[in-house]
Parts: structure tokens; C-alpha cells; sequence
């Protein structure tokens, strides 16, 4: 295994350690409470644990070399990873939406706030430091399992955070209703987050092509063609999860060897690459000015 794959798999073990262990202390803060905001942010903890096993597998496979029905790898697999994320962060926004109304409308008693609170605050910062480490290794190595994940750990530590604030204002006002408020807060705090991490998925499985990438790659391939009499065309990219694979087509004078096309063309991907912020991996297509329209009618050369 390597050192990027070693780094991403001793984050994602911490990462489910951790959410074991924020899940029984967040059922123990409820069954001390009986807290509408902390029953919803323990079910947010039992969604998470859930999607960091699968994630888990994700990135052991998303690992896993190319193979006979895999020709590209597994990598593809991250945007299921996100997607599965956030489908279960907006369901469990939905588990607290229907349980603080329930609680609300039949009523509610709270007990043993000073416990619930220091129990659940507990899991707020460990929650804001396991999720700030996983972003961060996540975009380092461009895991986006990592990073859905971390980002699913923060979802999880706000909803903690509301929690604190409901039973904060029930002891200060003496409004039970704050509880079931700050939970439908909460759960509207989350669907956004798990909203983003779906549309994230959606487009990596549908190839949305990333505009920043999309300039970078026109900006060096423009510089470096016009550098060596050579002119490009025909430009694609697809997010692979883990590089982004290009194709494009080089348009060469019709007396060069394909000796020196292809040294010319070698060049410019390798100079390429260390322009973009993302991995790249290119394919090239190279033809001859002089017959292009021949053999490729209807081809733009734009």
C-alpha cells in the first residue's frame, strides 16, 4: 500500500472508531435527557456510522488496481461514496423533522440538563477536530471520500451543537419548546449540507466537467502548443474520482516524423500536468493539418 493510500486508511479507521464511540455517548446523553435535539442528533450518529462503513469500503476499493472488467479502476466508486453520504444525512433530517414536531405537539419533559449538555459538548469538539482532519487529508491526497465524510462528521458535530443551544434556552427561558425548535434548525442545517454532497455525486457519475480545471487546462495547452508551432483542439475531461482523465487532439505540419510529434507531444502533457491542480492523466489524438478535413469531415477544429 502506498504512502496516500496508508495516510487515507488510517483516517477513515479513526474516523469510524470515533463515530462508535460519539454514538454511545450521545444514546447516553439522550437516556439521561429525554431531549428531542439530542435523540435526533444520537439517530444522525447511527446514519453516520452506517455511511462511514460503506465509505470505508469505498476507499479500499476505490484502491484496488484496474482489472479485466475494470480497465479505468475503482476510483468511481467515491461518487456513490458521496452520494450514499448525503442521501443518509438528508434522511436523517427527516427522522428529526417528524420526531421534534411529534414531541413538540404531545409534549415533552427534559431532566438532567447539566449531564446531557457536558456528555453532548464532548462530542461537539472531538466532532470539530475529527472532521477538520479528514477534510484536510481528504483534499491533500483528492479523496472525496475523505471529504464527504469529513464533512459528514461536521454535519454531525452542528447537530450537536444545536442540541446544546435548545436545552440552553429551555434552562434559561423555561420553554420546553426550544428543544423541538433548535432540532427542526438542525435538521435544516443538515439537508443543506446533504443536499450538496448528492449534487457533488450527480455530477462526478454524470461527468460534469469542472470549469476551473477546464481553464487551467485551455490556459497551458494554448501556451504550450503556441510554444512549439503546434495547435490543439477537441478538448475533454472526466472527474474519475481519483485523476482526471483528458483527451485532446494535437494538430501537427504535414512534413513532421511521428518521431518528433510524438517527443513534441510528450513535452507538452508532461509540462501540462504540473499546471493543474488535480491529477491528470492524458489521452492524445494526433493529426496533420493538411488531410484533417479529409479524413475527419465535419470535425471543428474549435
Amino acid at each position: 500500500m502506498s504512502v496516500p493510500d496508508q495516510a487515507q486508511a488510517r483516517a477513515m479507521r479513526l474516523s469510524l472508531a470515533v463515530g462508535f464511540v460519539m454514538l454511545v455517548i450521545k444514546m447516553g446523553a439522550y437516556l439521561l435527557t429525554g431531549s428531542a435535539a439530542i435523540l435526533g442528533d444520537a439517530a444522525e450518529s447511527v446514519v453516520h456510522v452506517a455511511a462511514v462503513v460503506f465509505a470505508a469500503y469505498s476507499l479500499w476499493l476505490a484502491a484496488q488496481p484496474a482489472d479485466e472488467n475494470h480497465r479505468y479502476g475503482h476510483s468511481k466508486i467515491a461518487f456513490f461514496s458521496a452520494g450514499i453520504e448525503g442521501g443518509l444525512i438528508i434522511l436523517a433530517a427527516v427522522f428529526i423533522i417528524y420526531e421534534s414536531i411529534h414531541r413538540w405537539i404531545e409534549g415533552l419533559t427534559v431532566a438532567n440538563l447539566g449531564a446531557g449538555v457536558l456528555l453532548t459538548l464532548s462530542t461537539v469538539v472531538i466532532n470539530a477536530w475529527l472532521g477538520w482532519y479528514l477534510i484536510r487529508t481528504g483534499r491533500q491526497q483528492q479523496s472525496l471520500i475523505l471529504v464527504a465524510n469529513g464533512r459528514h462528521v461536521l454535519t454531525d458535530g452542528w447537530t450537536s451543537l444545536g442540541a446544546i443551544v435548545g436545552l440552553g434556552l429551555m434552562h434559561l427561558t423555561g420553554a420546553a419548546w426550544w428543544d423541538p425548535v433548535c432540532g427542526l434548525i438542525m435538521a435544516g442545517n443538515i439537508l443543506v449540507s446533504g443536499y450538496d454532497l448528492l449534487r457533488q455525486s450527480v455530477a462526478g457519475l454524470m461527468d460534469h466537467a469542472d470549469p476551473e480545471l477546464t481553464r487551467q487546462l485551455d490556459e497551458a495547452l494554448a501556451r504550450e502548443t503556441a510554444a512549439r508551432g503546434v495547435t490543439f483542439h477537441a478538448l475533454r475531461h472526466r472527474n474519475a474520482g481519483h485523476v482526471h482523465y483528458v483527451d485532446v487532439h494535437f494538430l501537427f505540419p504535414d512534413d513532421i516524423t511521428l518521431r518528433e510529434a510524438h517527443r513534441i507531444t510528450t513535452d507538452i502533457e508532461r509540462t501540462v500536468m504540473k499546471c493543474t491542480e488535480q491529477a491528470v492523466h492524458f489521452t492524445t489524438h494526433l493529426e496533420c493539418v493538411g488531410d484533417h478535413d479529409e479524413l475527419h469531415p465535419g470535425d471543428s477544429l474549435t
